[in-house]
């Protein structure tokens, strides 16, 4: 037997050393590769179904909107928070990528991404019980501060992640991988929400319980990358050696127009992209629409919340062996375009006597849990289109800036929303949202190339 070989549970995890062992460079080589990716796939959705369930008491197409009109409720401002959310997952994802790719081990970059996520929200729990009642426009202003840098340390977690999935889980292994994290990570999430979140929306102030709540599921989940057994890179990518701060932000745009002139597919998925940010854009009108225009109570949240992450589950079960099976272009067209219906629906439901569409809202949070799934295969179809493993940093951030890039005009949304009403502005994002499914068809399968 190796002694170098990694074991799975029950027995040491992988990467566990006593003082006697050798560094990570100098060890033995791997007799046995199935089974230290199985090891790794393992531990990569542990993290992930931990980082599910902290991420449903924040989900961002209710809890964080609803937590903004808690404080001030203005359009305008909840227009911000789409702005915020992709601007942080785009621009510094865009300045890390080549460091990224330089690094023999990204696990622990991984580990301290998390942190950082869980650190925002501590900071948000300590801050909203301590100006809550007397600091409003502060505690607002605090808020979008804190939601920008949760953003930024999101946005680069998610750019890690992809990265060491793509060193360490195998192409075909992937989806399966998106199965297992999200159904398990949306039920418990569910069983999180009903034990916990609910009982929190029901108090007079449970926000600071909520943030708490968050912030410790995403500490829990950093520890699960320190198992990961990672062997160092050969050689990093020697691309910009030491080169930091705006001189990296005009090497990524000169990555980004090298990989945007010989790689038409990549510039179709970065429209497509495009056009699915759409849906993100609007997701934040959503509730306010249901609360101003159909009154709906606080309580719905909790409902809605479940309906969300139970349809992620259960699209999971059908998108992750789909993209195995038969690859990943089919299964993003068909996200894609089913997506375009949910704006659609809420515009049918303003049609309705308002007691009749408040009971039937949670229908519109059904699509929406496509969301989710939708962007982990824009990541996974990135990752399987970079012709290189030391290019998938960029193509993954390449995606992220398509996505980001529509929401310099959510501001103009919400205005939009508040002088002319939700139905004309969900119709037109339906009608865009549409035509990148309709691009997404001509997507190439990097499979068959």
């Amino acid at each position: 037997m190796n002694p170098h070989a990694p074991v799975c549970p029950p027995d040491l995890p992988p990467g566990f050393r006593t003082m006697s062992d050798p560094p990570d460079d100098a060890r033995a080589p791997d007799v046995d590769p199935a089974r230290r990716e199985a090891c790794n796939t393992f531990w990569l959705e542990c993290y992930q179904i931990l980082l599910r369930v902290g991420w449903i008491f924040k989900t961002e197409t209710i809890i964080m909107p609803a937590v903004l009109d808690a404080v001030v409720d203005s359009g305008l401002l909840r227009g911000l928070l789409p702005v915020l959310n992709r601007g942080g997952q785009s621009v510094p994802p865009l300045l890390f990528s080549a460091a990224l790719a330089r690094r023999p081990l990204k696990k622990w970059t991984l580990v301290r991404t998390s942190l950082a996520m869980a650190a925002c929200f501590a900071l948000l729990a300590g801050a909203w019980t301590l100006l809550q009642g007397s600091r409003r426009e502060l505690l607002a202003g605090l808020f979008l501060v804190l939601y920008a840098a949760f953003s930024t340390a999101n946005g680069l977690n998610q750019l890690v992640l992809a990265a060491v999935q793509g060193k360490l889980v195998p192409v075909t292994r992937r989806g399966r991988a998106m199965l297992v994290s999200a159904t398990l990570g949306s039920a418990l999430a569910i069983v999180a929400a009903l034990w916990l979140l609910g009982p929190w929306l029901a108090m007079e102030d449970g926000f600071p319980l909520i943030f708490t709540a968050t912030a410790a599921f995403f500490a829990l989940a950093a520890l699960f990358p320190m198992l990961l057994d990672e062997r160092p890179d050969a050689a990093g990518d020697a691309s910009h050696p030491g080169v930091r701060g705006p001189a990296a932000f005009r090497a990524g745009l000169r990555d980004w127009q090298r990989l945007l002139a010989t790689d038409r597919g990549l510039v179709r998925l970065a429209v497509v992209a495009a056009c699915f940010s759409t849906v993100i854009m609007l997701f934040p009108h959503y509730q306010a629409f249901a609360r101003d225009r159909l009154g709906s109570p606080l309580g719905a949240l909790l409902t809605w919340v479940i309906v969300q992450n139970a349809a992620t589950g259960v699209v999971s079960l059908f998108a992750g062996p789909l993209c195995d099976q038969r690859g990943t272009q089919v299964v993003l067209v068909w996200l894609v375009a089913l997506s375009a219906s949910t704006p659609l629906i809420v515009t049918g439901l303003s049609l309705l006597p308002h007691a009749t569409a408040v009971h039937w809202f949670w229908i519109v949070y059904v699509p929406l849990g496509l969301n989710p799934v939708a962007l982990k295969v824009f990541t996974n179809y990135a990752l399987e289109l970079a012709p290189t493993a030391g290019e998938h940093p960029r193509y993954v951030s390449i995606v992220g800036v398509a996505l980001a890039a529509p929401f310099v005009v959510s501001p103009l949304v919400g205005m939009a929303v508040d002088l002319l009403g939700f139905r004309h502005v969900f119709v037109a994002g339906a009608a865009v949202i549409a035509g990148g499914a309709a691009v997404a068809a001509w997507l190439p399968e990097p499979r068959r190339r």
